[in-house]
């Protein structure tokens, strides 16, 4: 585990994050919220403190604005994917 407190920042992508890792707000939410993962079990799997779960989980409720307009543009990102991903009966053989 690390011991290094870390800031949310918005370097990646324009997406809260911890800062010098790649671990967004959103997906600490989502292990933490939506999976039912304890903060320490998400904390030691991302070799973060658990104080950085305790941080990105304060950071997404206290910017409920900004985090579902994270949430919106991730959703419209997979729908355009989704419609440029080829169907496999366009591929000849």
């Amino acid at each position: 585990m690390s011991q290094v407190t870390r800031r949310i920042v918005k370097e990646l992508h324009d997406e809260p994050h911890l800062e010098g890792r790649r671990v967004t707000v959103q997906f600490i939410k989502s292990q933490v919220e939506d999976r039912g993962l304890e903060p320490r079990t998400v904390a030691d799997r991302h070799d973060i403190d658990v104080a950085d779960v305790y941080r990105a989980l304060t950071y997404y409720h206290d910017n409920p604005e900004e985090m579902r307009a994270v949430e919106r543009e991730r959703a419209a990102a997979i729908e355009e994917h989704e419609h440029l991903t080829t169907d496999p009966s366009d591929v000849r053989d």
